[in-house]
């Protein structure tokens, strides 16, 4: 291999990521001087689809955007119907709101840890493969995903495209008596969320830093999941934290086409930016429970108590780990504290305006935006996933970690497509949310 003229390297799709597309990367002498993340999936509508549907449709329509995250299509979609129509469901509803995306967290992370990341790390091609070597371990994600997938199907009706959740709550509230089963099985599942976390710990990271402002929702007093205000850590010595009304989320994140792309790309204030694990951790780290920071610390986290910021992209499967102990933990909290709510939905009567909504999905902050009439009917619609929110980062990662791999000489085709991949997997992307990997292009000068 040279420096010299272009070269092109084919990939048929991206294993073990959610989605397919293409990476151009061009290097000029030696230099990467542009990473282009091509998403190539048509569109796929669902803001035109929602106009002129009932204000108590959207969660229904949103969820069938991803099968690994409704719940968070749902969460959100239902917290800006309600800010539309001036209503505030009730702390017990809220606490069952939580309690299922406690429940998607756990499955979500747990699949991307063993199923999609993992083998990275461990020198296997695929999961099925690092079952051959490390049986034990991919047994211990399996039991710990079911564990997720049980308080969906408990709580949701099942476990994709949950469908007892409405706007206002849910069509059905279980009885205390009923969680016995689930909090049982969630009891056992800590300890496989603990050997998790220290099984991860133990993988080999290589050092890289995401050059970009991190971007998480933030509640007082505890870790946000299911509602918040967003709130920025930028990138940069002296630039203290800031946080903004979600009512003026689209003022500050701004999609853009790029030429490349048929998925949207955002910037933060013209920035780059990251939301997702490492931002969740980096700005909400020091109110999870002790057991949990503790567990963290003991994996070699930064210990965001004490101000530090982990920004290793190739760490997120640490934090996604630690995220996952603290969803068990979260969940056996919740149901501990459970009391039947009177009814299982407040009423949310039609008004017209418009309403605004976040949560936070297991790859970041989704926000949606609707505007009803008198009627209840929607008559425009917004959602801004976590992906394109990610994918200027995830360009910026790969051309320097790529300029970094050929700092220490050239390298192959197969060594750089590697690299490539492994440099996408850290961001766990949702390609299908974000409008799809892998066709490899390198062009060399």
């Amino acid at each position: 291999m040279t420096h010299r003229g272009s070269r092109v390297l084919h990939v048929g799709a991206l294993a073990r990521v959610e989605g397919e597309g293409a990476l151009r990367l061009r290097i000029d002498d030696g230099t990467v001087t542009g990473a282009e993340l091509r998403v190539y999936e048509p569109p796929r509508f669902f803001e035109a689809f929602l106009r002129g549907r009932r204000h108590t449709e959207p969660p229904d329509i949103t969820s069938r955007v991803c099968g690994i995250c409704p719940v968070a299509y749902q969460t959100s979609a239902c917290h800006a119907i309600e800010d539309v129509c001036g209503v505030t469901v009730d702390e017990r509803l809220a606490a069952l709101r939580r309690l299922l995306y406690c429940g998607e967290w756990i499955e979500s992370h747990t699949l991307h840890i063993y199923l999609l990341h993992a083998p990275d790390f461990l020198g296997r091609d695929s999961a099925i493969d690092l079952s051959r070597t490390h049986r034990a371990d991919v047994e211990r994600g399996l039991r710990l995903k079911q564990a997720g997938n049980s308080i969906m199907e408990f709580l949701g009706g099942r476990s994709i495209h949950p469908v007892n959740v409405r706007v206002g709550g849910f069509h059905h509230a279980p009885a205390r008596a009923d969680f016995r089963p689930l909090a049982e099985r969630l009891r056992r599942a800590r300890d496989d969320a603990l050997e998790t976390v220290a099984w991860v710990a133990g993988f080999d990271f290589p050092d890289a830093e995401c050059e970009a402002d991190l971007l998480a929702l933030s509640v007082p007093g505890t870790y946000a999941i299911e509602t918040g205000v967003p709130t920025v850590l930028p990138y940069g010595d002296g630039q203290a934290r800031r946080t903004f009304p979600l009512a003026d989320f689209t003022t500050h994140v701004v999609e853009e086409q790029v030429p490349y792309s048929t998925a949207l790309q955002a910037r933060l204030d013209g920035r780059r930016h990251l939301t997702g694990a490492l931002a969740r951790y980096a700005v909400s780290g020091h109110l999870l429970p002790p057991a949990v920071r503790d567990a963290a610390r003991a994996a070699g986290l930064a210990d965001p108590a004490s101000g530090e910021v982990c920004r290793n992209p190739f760490r997120s499967v640490v934090v996604r780990a630690v995220e996952v102990l603290y969803a068990v933990e979260e969940a056996l909290r919740l149901i501990d504290a459970y009391e039947r709510p009177p009814r299982p939905a407040v009423d949310v009567p039609p008004r017209a305006g418009t309403g605004h909504g976040a949560s936070e999905a297991p790859r970041g902050t989704l926000y949606h935006r609707y505007v009803l009439d008198a009627e209840g009917l929607v008559t425009d619609a917004r959602l801004i996933p976590p992906t394109s929110q990610n994918q200027g980062a995830i360009e910026e990662d790969l051309r320097r970690i790529v300029q970094d791999r050929m700092r220490r000489g050239d390298a192959t085709d197969a060594e750089l497509t590697r690299l490539c991949e492994r440099a996408i997997r850290n961001h766990d992307p949702c390609i299908s949310c974000s409008a799809h990997f892998l066709d490899l292009t390198v062009e060399r000068a």
